[in-house]
């Protein structure tokens, strides 16, 4: 499966010649075309971009705390049981990036990012997992963070790692793109998410928890929606490929009313330092990250025989969120 992660470098990035010879390894033609399609994502005005450790509002570390990463059971440590490593490159070198850049010397294991909305159901976006054997060859890991500004949390207990059991509902069109995935047991100690019944609205403050580039958790904040549509809004959010399948949040009711799927281009050649960094746009300008409304899950849970399940109700403390 090393060509999952080649693809998603591929869209990362605009050196499309050295990466192409990725695509073919281990992975569905389906997984392929799905991803080619896929366009990340970039900072627009300020990066509002932080770790755990540097949020103190416990109410979003709350929310954080039910959010998760995907990665490949290939990345992972299985020969001991208990805990489990996890490998990967930092992201500087992953991706070939300028020394300074923000993050450069963290991992980025992650491929997505998805978040509880039941006992055993993570939602996600769909180019993510796109078929029953991206779904074997994927776990989702919870607290996959930075500890403190040098030490990532590339260990993890076994029991904080749930892999993909099958693929609940799926959907993947140029507006919407979600999926439900089960795991292959109940999550325990994180609560699901509470998804919004009112619909996003045009200058909505929102916030995003996820894995950006596959790095871990970061919130982002300080946003608002541009403009939406029946399938999707968009906003001017810091996110970029690895945030695909990422919560998106409402920062006044704290309720999850999108998933991240697209947007902007990530990385570009910055001429004057002769080397690759992220794109900048300035807060109203570029394309704007397009997340699917959250009315897709909702409906596919609803379809689904009821269980009990302890939702978290979200604390309304904005600090942290709006920053």
């Amino acid at each position: 499966m090393r060509g999952l992660r080649g693809i998603l470098r591929m869209c990362f990035t605009n050196d499309f010649p050295r990466r192409i010879a990725m695509l073919f390894a281990g992975i569905g033609l389906l997984s392929v075309v799905a991803f080619t399609n896929i366009k990340p994502y970039v900072i627009y005005g300020e990066d509002h971009r932080m770790d755990l450790y540097q949020i103190t509002d416990p109410a979003i570390l709350s929310l954080a705390d039910s959010t998760a990463a995907m990665v490949l059971n290939t990345s992972m440590d299985f020969s001991k049981t208990d805990p489990v490593a996890i490998h990967a490159k930092p992201f500087g070198v992953e991706f070939d990036l300028c020394k300074d850049e923000t993050f450069y010397s963290q991992p980025n294991p992650a491929l997505c990012s998805g978040f509880l909305v039941g006992p055993d159901l993570i939602a996600t976006a769909g180019h993510c997992i796109v078929d029953e054997d991206d779904c074997a060859a994927s776990s989702f890991v919870f607290g996959l963070k930075m500890n403190d500004a040098q030490t990532a949390a590339m260990t993890r207990p076994a029991s904080e790692i749930y892999k993909c059991k099958k693929i609940i509902v799926r959907e993947q069109t140029e507006e919407q793109d979600y999926g439900l995935i089960q795991l292959e047991r109940p999550v325990v100690g994180h609560l699901p998410l509470k998804l919004s019944e009112a619909p996003a609205q045009a200058q909505d403050p929102v916030f995003v928890i996820g894995h950006p580039a596959g790095l871990p958790t970061k919130v982002d904040g300080g946003a608002h929606i541009r403009n939406t549509n029946e399938a999707y809004f968009s906003a001017n959010l810091d996110t970029y490929g690895g945030n695909s399948g990422s919560a998106v949040f409402n920062a006044v009711t704290r309720e999850v009313i999108g998933i991240l799927v697209r947007g902007e281009q990530d990385f570009t050649w910055i001429a004057e330092k002769g080397c690759t960094g992220s794109n900048i746009c300035a807060d109203d300008e570029c394309r704007g990250e397009d997340s699917t409304h959250i009315s897709y899950i909702r409906k596919a849970l609803a379809a689904m025989p009821k269980v009990d399940q302890n939702i978290q109700e979200p604390k309304i403390e904005l600090a942290a969120a709006q920053r």
